[in-house]
């Protein structure tokens, strides 16, 4: 980035800011505050171990500094302007959990077009928050857009706030779907008696009223409603795809799913003897693969983590960091929504590295090689990410 565009950036983050009401986090009297300017060369500097009161009200001091990038810390401490973190006096800390396009499976951050690596982002934030609210029960959540390639949520139900590092390890071990080995991690045996049996035996039975148990069952409970609707030849052949279901075993299943489909819905392991629970451990294997959330671990166990502030700018992209409500999270879109009022009404001139097409702003914008003349949020984009420069006007 040369001396023109980051003095422009810089210039324009400014007027951003002073245009920008931010909200600060609960509790933001307790937490560390810090910032990366724009500076000379190809390095970053983080100033860090400020205080609110280090930094002064808010809103000056981001329309004075036109930082780069501004963040908060996930804990909050009796000192939080101390120089070490031993000095600061840890109290406790939000559960931050961070899903970052560039890291999940199937993306290629070289090849896939940005739209789609955040369509994809979404979908794994959608199965985050499944774990969250449906599994865990949290109820104070904040979704956030990061600006750059991926979403963030703060979770800050006071029961939490407390945990220390291996305990919220255990938390990312479970949304991974770490230690679910096969089917019987997800099962409770029932004993059954009488009936005309000489010994009472033991019955497993899936756990589907919550957790791993409910996506394996429901899987279980789709594949037999798909074979329920094929005739026999075809259903065998179906349930015969699954490594180690042979043709004797894809018989049997094909019964019980058809003669016994009570027994398949109600979780019940034993209704086609081993040959089920040979075909749930393979459906949970693959329901793990399917939809875990893969979140970058080392921020969630991080009870010292600092983490975007909603409002600001991403220095890496020129979008705001864009706080989402919950019911309007299907709908949002981050290159429309995130783009900020500021950055929409003008035109300004780029040299950019090289030809490429932008999607921003509910547009398709085609940049060509050198000097181009483009909406102001396109250029402070491609010059945030580096792929541009400003030209003189």
């Amino acid at each position: 980035m040369n001396d023109r565009t980051r003095e422009y950036l810089r210039g324009r983050f400014g007027d951003y800011y002073r245009r920008t009401e931010l909200t600060p986090p609960p509790a933001f009297e307790e937490r560390e505050w810090g910032y990366i300017p724009f500076t000379s060369g190809s390095g970053t500097t983080m100033i860090r171990h400020n205080s609110h009161l280090d930094l002064g009200d808010l809103g000056t001091f981001l329309s004075r500094e036109r930082p780069r990038h501004v963040y908060f810390s996930a804990g909050r401490y009796a000192d939080p302007g101390a120089r070490s973190m031993n000095e600061k006096g840890w109290r406790e800390s939000d559960l931050v959990f961070d899903l970052d396009a560039d890291h999940l499976p199937g993306v290629d951050p070289d090849g896939d077009a940005y739209a789609d690596m955040l369509a994809t982002c979404k979908e794994a934030l959608f199965r985050l928050l499944s774990f969250l609210e449906d599994d865990f029960g949290f109820e104070d959540l904040t979704v956030v857009f990061s600006g750059g390639r991926g979403y963030h949520v703060h979770v800050r139900d006071p029961a939490i706030r407390r945990l220390d590092r291996e305990q919220r390890r255990e938390i990312v071990d479970y949304v991974r779907g770490r230690g679910i080995d096969r089917v019987d991690d997800l099962t409770r045996v029932e004993t059954v008696s009488g009936l005309g049996l000489k010994n009472p035996v033991e019955k497993r039975i899936l756990r589907a009223d919550g957790g791993w148990g409910r996506r394996v069952h429901a899987r279980i409970v789709a594949l037999a409603d798909e074979v329920r609707a094929l005739d026999e030849e075809a259903g065998v052949a179906r349930l015969r795809e699954f490594d180690g279901i042979g043709e004797k075993g894809a018989a049997t299943l094909y019964a019980a799913m058809t003669d016994n489909y009570d027994e398949i819905a109600a979780g019940n392991l034993e209704a086609a003897g081993q040959y089920t629970r040979t075909l749930a451990d393979l459906l949970t294997e693959r329901a793990i693969e399917a939809e875990n959330a893969p979140i970058d671990e080392p921020v969630t166990t991080d009870i010292n983590r600092l983490i975007r502030l909603p409002g600001s700018l991403h220095g890496g992209s020129g979008l705001a960091v864009t706080r989402i409500d919950r019911d309007e999270l299907r709908d949002f879109d981050p290159l429309v929504d995130a783009v900020p009022e500021t950055f929409r009404d003008h035109e300004i001139r780029i040299d950019a590295d090289g030809p490429r097409a932008v999607r921003l702003s509910g547009e398709t914008h085609n940049i060509t090689d050198g000097n181009n003349t483009v909406r102001e949020c396109v250029g402070v984009f491609l010059m945030a990410r580096g792929d541009a420069e400003k030209a003189a006007e």
